[in-house]
């Protein structure tokens, strides 16, 4: 057998043999070492978790249109933090590769729930952190995203858990606010207030209602389950059920 015939079999064996159990949502394995890059800054753990986007895009080809989502999110990351420290070439660079993926996910699924929600979510939380052009068109590309997300989702909002329900309600409220659609905004805001007593999210609605000029530096999202050890401990349940 040839040397690239021998690859070829060792490729095709390494996609067949998965590392992680195959009741574990890609979204469940990858996303706690993303958001600790996301929400701690920690990009050791991102590049971990990139590297775990990579390792399943092998393993589960089918699941390509949402990962492919995940690495336009940590690219977008970096784009960010390269515009922060002020390196306009790496800034460029990231967030065109932001945007491949982004179209690239869509295209490959547009009514993948996975991709929409990475999509809507990760433009949401790094827009104001873009230059305008750029946080105008992340603003405008998380708000219709979310809106399609809201045709599909929001009839049974009220029975989704916590962070689900949370998160929908405020992507709506926050990206009608940055968008310039303020009475949709405070129709999420009252949403938010009336069926989420006692949570962040309403601590912070409650806020936006006392204090509208406070809507426009504060953020509405990812208030809840981006803990660590959510994994491990999804993990150890599916043990037992073996």
């Amino acid at each position: 057998m040839s040397k690239l015939g021998l690859l070829c079999l060792l490729v095709v064996a390494a996609a067949a043999q998965s590392s992680y159990d195959p009741r574990l949502s890609i979204h469940t394995i990858v996303r706690e070492d993303v958001f600790a890059g996301f929400m701690a800054n920690d990009n050791d753990r991102m590049a971990r978790g990139e590297k775990t986007v990579d390792q399943l895009l092998l393993e589960r080809p089918e699941a390509k249109a949402p990962l492919t989502a995940w690495k336009g999110s940590i690219a977008m990351k970096r784009a960010v933090d390269a515009y922060d420290a002020k390196r306009a070439a790496v800034f460029e660079t990231e967030y065109r590769k932001a945007q491949a993926y982004y179209a690239e996910a869509t295209k490959l699924d547009p009514n993948d729930g996975g991709v929409l929600a990475v999509v809507a979510a990760s433009q949401a939380l790094f827009a104001d952190r873009l230059p305008e052009p750029q946080r105008r068109a992340a603003w405008d590309t998380s708000y219709t995203t979310f809106r399609e997300m809201w045709k599909g989702q929001g009839p049974g909002v009220d029975r989704m858990p916590l962070h689900l329900k949370g998160e929908l309600l405020a992507g709506m409220a926050q990206t009608a606010q940055r968008t310039g659609h303020a009475a949709e905004a405070a129709e999420f805001v009252e949403r938010i207030l009336t069926s989420m007593p006692g949570t962040a999210y309403a601590a912070i609605a409650q806020k936006w209602k006392e204090e509208p000029q406070a809507a426009a530096k504060t953020s509405l999202l990812c208030h809840s389950c981006h803990d660590a050890g959510r994994l491990e401990a999804r993990k150890a349940t599916l043990a037992t059920t073996k």
